[in-house]
């Protein structure tokens, strides 16, 4: 029992990390649009993929270090201990170990990276990788068959951030020769690359969890040079590497405080490439016309509600109340000064998977009628809502308490200043009402973070929120093949997602990675990361 509880709460922690990050919303843009396969936005606001004007490029220039400015410190290059998004220090990660699997923003799809092919049988619940012949690790093993399988045995035994996703469904792996990995699976799974695109498909080398203590072996572009923590991490270019010696010699990480300082070093050039996700730094940089990937997450601003017995998110009238008063666009104003992507719809009208259902919306009269409903029953109308200590977490600490409040709810603030303590409150000892939180849903697999969040067994979903009947339309999601049948599954969870109120979501973010106009040949991909292995800097 003790055991499964620290698993639990290793996964958790690990799930926290995405959770957690602030909601990040942007709105209109008048910059130049790039090539990639942007989506319309309606309501006058971002469009995404590759956005603004590099120069011209000419031919690659060999030399120099890209220095990144980026939004957090991978405090280990371990897949297994770091999540791997743009967010959490991946593109890091992503340097040193490639990715089997590699999202194309423009494309829409998920094509072969380190592997050669991925094909899959017609119920998707066997799937076949092939691997690229003659590639090796940084320290000259091979990469073959044996050593993925090795690698994801080992990530979900050190339970990586994914495993609690993947370990129900992942029946067995067999190397039938060196070049060759069978994934059978035990449930049809429509997007499984996906997962071959993100952490478990960063393959370590197997001298890398040989010994007492982890090293980052892998076969990316990059090596691990020096790291001083909390200022800077060097990696040095792989000579060896599988796609050709890269062009940089380096790539050098720091982590100013805040997306403001980001954008200004990027002004300044002391940066050559930044993340960030605030919405007002963020609008000011597209509209500035830095060239970048500009990429829309949807589910990007919620409040997670506790819906255990004994809390009061666990009435279906006081959830609806709830989310018939919070008003996406009065909390984007006021806490976001007017700038973000609000809307209660899990999917945007940005995004590719908007759906024609309508959201429950803002009826403030409806609001006091249910919790009045509600308090005749014994409820006294009481809520704590928990948010961080930083500015942001005050000011949507604010204005959440109003709109609430204006519709009878009495709302106490606990506001945690640690990660790790919120970690604890929410995914362990589950002790709060609502908090803040993000989903961050992406454009290619929508199904691994509703899932997460969504399933009634799932430990990112930390509200207790079930339901059989989501639980099975999450399984035909994972099974969905096509954007036709993705779309109607969509359509039946916001229906039903509209009659539970399992959480209130408030919007959906986007986050930009942006760098100099001399920046050339950065490959984006999953998760908002970024690869480098054929970039050169021309200043």
């Amino acid at each position: 029992m003790k055991r499964a509880s620290r698993a639990r709460a290793r996964l958790a922690a690990a799930l926290c990390a995405a959770a957690l990050l602030t909601s990040a919303c942007v709105s209109s843009d008048d910059g130049d649009a790039g090539d990639g396969a942007q989506q319309k936005a309606e309501r006058g606001r971002y469009t995404f993929g590759k956005i603004g004007k590099e120069a011209e490029a000419g031919e690659p220039v060999r030399g120099g270090t890209l220095n990144f400015a980026d939004y957090a410190e991978a405090r280990s290059l371990s897949p297994a201990a770091t999540y791997a998004t743009g967010a959490s220090g991946g593109s890091a990660l992503a340097a040193v170990y490639d990715v089997l699997m590699r999202y194309d923003t423009a494309a829409q799809k998920y094509e072969p990276w380190l592997a050669e092919s991925l094909s899959s049988t017609d119920d998707s619940k066997t799937w076949t990788l092939k691997l690229r012949d003659g590639v090796e690790f940084s320290d000259g093993t091979p990469l073959d068959a044996d050593a993925v399988i090795a690698s994801i045995k080992w990530y979900q035994k050190n339970k990586g951030a994914d495993t609690a996703l993947l370990a129900p469904n992942l029946a067995k792996m067999d190397a039938p020769d060196d070049s060759t990995v069978v994934f059978t699976l035990r449930n049809s799974w429509a997007t499984f690359p996906a997962m071959l695109a993100q952490a478990p498909g960063m393959i370590v080398a197997p001298a890398s969890y040989a010994g007492k203590t982890f090293e980052p072996i892998g076969a990316g572009a990059f090596t691990l040079g020096t790291y001083a923590p909390q200022e800077e991490m060097i990696l040095k270019a792989n000579k060896n590497y599988w796609k050709g010696e890269p062009y940089l010699d380096a790539l050098r990480f720091t982590w100013p405080k805040g997306d403001r300082a980001r954008l200004d070093a990027l002004n300044d050039n002391s940066a050559d490439v930044v993340y960030m996700r605030s919405p007002e730094v963020v609008d000011d940089a597209v509209k500035e016309g830095h060239p970048g990937e500009l990429t829309l997450t949807s589910v990007g601003s919620m409040i997670t509600i506790n819906t255990r017995e004994g809390r009061p998110g666990a009435d279906l009238r006081v959830r609806k109340a709830m989310a018939l008063a919070l008003d996406p666009d009065l909390n984007t104003e006021r806490a976001y000064d007017g700038k973000g992507l609000p809307g209660q719809e899990l999917f945007p009208p940005e995004s590719r998977w908007h759906s024609d259902v309508k959201p429950l919306g803002v009826d403030l009269d409806e609001a006091k009628k249910l919790l009045d409903e509600a308090k005749k029953d014994g409820y006294d109308g009481t809520l704590t809502y928990m948010d961080g200590t930083d500015p942001v977490g005050r000011a949507n600490a604010v204005v959440t308490k109003a709109m609430l409040e204006r519709v009878g709810f009495k709302v106490e603030l606990d506001l945690v200043s640690s990660i790790a303590d919120r970690t604890s409150k929410t995914y362990v000892e589950h002790d709060f009402d609502i908090s803040r939180a993000a989903a961050s849903v992406s454009e290619g697999d929508p199904y691994h973070r509703l899932q997460s969040v969504l399933n009634s067994k799932s430990y990112g979903n930390p509200g207790g929120y079930a339901n059989p009947k989501m639980d099975a339309l999450l399984v035909k999601l994972q099974a969905a093949k096509g954007e036709a049948q993705t779309q109607q599954v969509l359509d039946d969870i916001q229906t039903l997602f509209n009659e539970d109120v399992p959480l209130v979501n408030l919007g959906a973010s986007a986050a930009f990675t942006a760098w100099g106009d001399y920046v050339h040949g950065i490959v984006p991909t999953d998760e908002y990361m970024a690869l480098f292995g054929e970039a050169w800097l021309s200043k």
